[in-house]
């Protein structure tokens, strides 16, 4: 039997859940409370509503605000509910707006609260100011922090916003930038002050830069018996006299525990001790690998990440629950998960656990966008007007994927992109991928004929070491050639159709320290393939570029670049001209598309066997541009090689296209970081060039790191 009083408490409840109201545009106000301020005579929320938010959302305001979620309505809630709207948008650089809230009657008692919302001007920044800093100038240390001074690009990017837990996060990004470069003892500090007659902020660090040191003698000590220490030393990235570098110490701590973990000692604790020199400006750095304590990984809580599902974080982790506890291989971890490139943020913290040889470790992180949905636009001097539509998702469905399709037209023709790679194929360290692509070639003034080709790829990627990688992949093609305007080409039928498939490897060195702009470091790649069904012949490829600071801390960063390339027939007969290599500006800049090397008298390009390149650069920072519009200027020098004819039975060679075989230019560029991605301008002047060669004196493409 139910008790009758308990009965009507039931009823009375069920009857103001039922009566609720709609908060917040379609929610309904259930609960104890609700119910409970009816009895009580409190005055209930009907709905809440924004009038002039655009920085905002409907949505977004709701979240903020106590009212819409608890659904009754007191003054002192109202007021806070106020400041919080205030302070979102004084985060986002709105310091004039102001918030009020009024209240309109509805039936029952109840009211409708409208927050009242005039956003005013966003802040910006007027200047951003260094002083100390005699060692790095204000171009270099402006690309280093977050924070930008406004622009007109400025709407683009939203990164002159006054924020002071990014302005904390650029002082670190400035302490890191020196301890990076030979000084341990950076200070740095900063104020704003707001013009309230300008509605913009003026920020000031202030650097105290220390002193500047090398590393010293570099030794490793053990007292771990059975410990090869010799083979260590491979490891070590700090030498003997090079400059004081943070990273490459915490490197070497992360890789030394690393493999002695590889060697059957899964407690290593590997700590750096430093000894100074100050009179000779030397740090002298001794790696001591101890036993350290056996306490091992109890539990791995993984929080903060919404779309990305645990096992993606977890096999970056390189260790799970009942494993050893390694100090250098947890930060080594937290390293690898950042890298990953889905969380603006990720903290990792230990904690006892239920026994002293327990740790629990906490991974906290703070998903950001890994989708690109873009339509850019953009012209080609070899292809004129083109734009493409394209969707990226670096981690598809929360599995860490990565998937892009694409649609690309321009007036030399249209392109159809799919590209899908899983990073851990059979949850083993290897990639595997697929590329399919359709793209159709119209006929214009540096194609002789057009072609309609369908394709795809199957690949597998597997890292031999932290800087070395190599990737096998198989795969085919079906090309159908269209010629149907003069001039008609020579070596090449309409309606013709080639059909190959293809099996090969390449190996990949990043030595880098940026991929996007590099600094310094070594980028190689060696790619070799064989191509057969309607051909037989090897393809082998080469690139390298090697870059350095040529003016340490000033921002300007030279580079040179090697090519090479060679096809070999392995039957009877000549390369086909349609397998061939189009050299031209790739190469060496100054040149049309396809504009030199071996040529048919009629004037159709057949391309290359073989090639091979030089490139010298210096790349600087344009000084009276601010640092954010991402333009900087290079000058260069190009010389190459061309040799080797394709078959061209249905024309006769132009002498004139082959009697030099070197080219050589010079000239100067503009570089654009765009939103649209990397943009450059090439002037170039030819030196040396073969009589029927088209030069040209300007081009704009895409730039690459090779």
């Amino acid at each position: 039997m139910i008790h009758p009083s308990k009965l009507m408490r039931g009823v009375i409840l069920a009857v103001a859940l039922l009566s609720a109201p709609m908060v917040g545009g379609g929610l309904p106000l259930v609960g104890v409370e609700a119910a409970h301020a009816q009895q009580q005579g409190e005055t209930l929320v009907a709905s809440v509503l924004f009038e002039g938010n655009r920085r905002f959302t409907d949505e977004q305001l709701l979240t903020m605000v106590d009212t819409a979620t608890r659904g009754i309505y007191t003054s002192d809630r109202l007021n806070v509910d106020i400041e919080s709207i205030r302070q979102a948008y004084d985060t986002a650089g709105f310091q004039n707006v102001r918030v009020t809230a009024r209240t309109e009657p509805v039936q029952n008692g109840r009211v409708r609260v409208v927050f009242v919302i005039n956003e005013g001007e966003r802040a910006g920044i007027a200047a951003i100011n260094f002083t100390g800093n005699n060692s790095v100038n204000n171009g270099t240390l402006e690309g280093v922090i977050a924070t930008k001074e406004s622009g007109i690009l400025s709407f683009l990017f939203r990164d002159d916003i006054y924020d002071e837990q990014k302005l904390a996060a650029d002082r670190e990004l400035i302490r890191t930038y020196y301890a990076n470069r030979g000084f341990p003892d950076t200070q740095v500090t900063s104020v704003a002050d707001y013009d309230p007659q300008r509605n913009a902020y003026f920020i000031n660090f202030t650097i105290n830069e220390g002193e500047r040191y090398n590393f010293g003698n570099v030794a490793i000590e053990t007292s771990i018996g059975g410990l090869n220490a010799t083979e260590l030393r491979g490891y070590v990235r700090t030498r003997e006299g090079s400059r004081y570098s943070q990273r490459d110490l915490q490197r070497s701590t992360e890789d030394l525990a690393f493999q002695a973990t590889a060697q059957g000692f899964s407690f290593a604790d590997v700590r750096p001790r430093i000894n100074r020199d100050p009179a000779n400006r030397l740090l002298n750095v001794t790696y001591l690998v101890d036993e350290g304590a056996r306490i091992y990984v109890e539990r791995i809580n993984i929080t903060g990440n919404e779309k990305t599902r645990d096992f993606v974080i977890r096999r970056e982790l390189g260790f799970g629950e009942g494993d050893p506890f390694n100090r250098s291989l947890v930060t080594r971890a937290r390293n690898n998960v950042q890298a990953l490139g889905f969380f603006s943020a990720v903290e990792l913290t230990a904690e006892p656990g239920s026994a002293a040889d327990r740790v629990v470790l906490n991974i906290n992180v703070t998903e950001q966008s890994t989708g690109d949905y873009g339509v850019t636009a953009g012209y080609s001097t070899s292809d004129g007007i083109l734009g493409e539509v394209s969707l990226t998702e670096r981690n598809f469905l929360g599995r860490g994927q990565y998937l892009r399709v694409a649609l690309g037209a321009s007036e030399s023709g249209k392109t159809f992109d799919l590209s899908f790679t899983e990073p851990r194929f059979m949850g083993l360290n290897v990639s595997a991928g697929i590329d399919v692509y359709h793209r159709i070639n119209d006929e214009n003034s540096y194609n002789y004929y057009g072609s309609t080709a369908t394709g795809g790829q199957v690949r597998f990627g597997v890292p031999i070491t932290a800087d070395l990688s190599s990737t096998v992949f198989v795969g085919g093609e079906h090309k159908v050639v269209a010629d149907v305007e003069d001039p008609f080409s020579q070596v090449v039928a309409d309606g013709a159709t080639y059909d190959k498939a293809f099996v090969g490897y390449s190996l990949t060195y990043n030595g880098v320290d940026n991929v996007k702009r590099p600094t310094e470091g070594l980028y190689a790649t060696f790619t070799q393939q064989y191509v057969g069904w309607g051909y037989n012949h090897v393809r082998t490829e080469a690139r390298a570029r090697y870059f350095m600071p040529l003016l340490e801390d000033s921002g300007i960063i030279g580079s040179v670049r090697g090519t090479a390339g060679v096809i070999n027939n392995l039957s009877d007969g000549e390369v086909n001209s349609v397998e061939a290599f189009n050299v031209g500006s790739n190469l060496v800049r100054g040149f049309e598309s396809r504009g030199f090397g071996p040529r048919l008298q009629a004037g159709e390009a057949i391309g290359a066997t073989m090639y091979a390149g030089l490139s010298a650069e210096v790349e600087f920072p344009i000084p009276v541009l601010p640092e954010n519009y991402g333009l900087r200027g290079a000058v260069f020098a190009d010389a190459g090689y061309v040799g080797g004819e394709p078959g061209h039975a249905g024309g006769t060679l132009d002498l004139l296209s082959v009697d030099s075989p070197l080219r050589s230019s010079v000239g100067a560029s503009l570089i654009w970081d765009s939103p649209f991605g990397p943009l450059r301008g090439d002037f170039a002047y030819v030196l040396n060039k073969s009589t029927a060669d088209k030069p040209q004196v300007f081009q704009l493409t895409l730039s690459t790191l090779l």
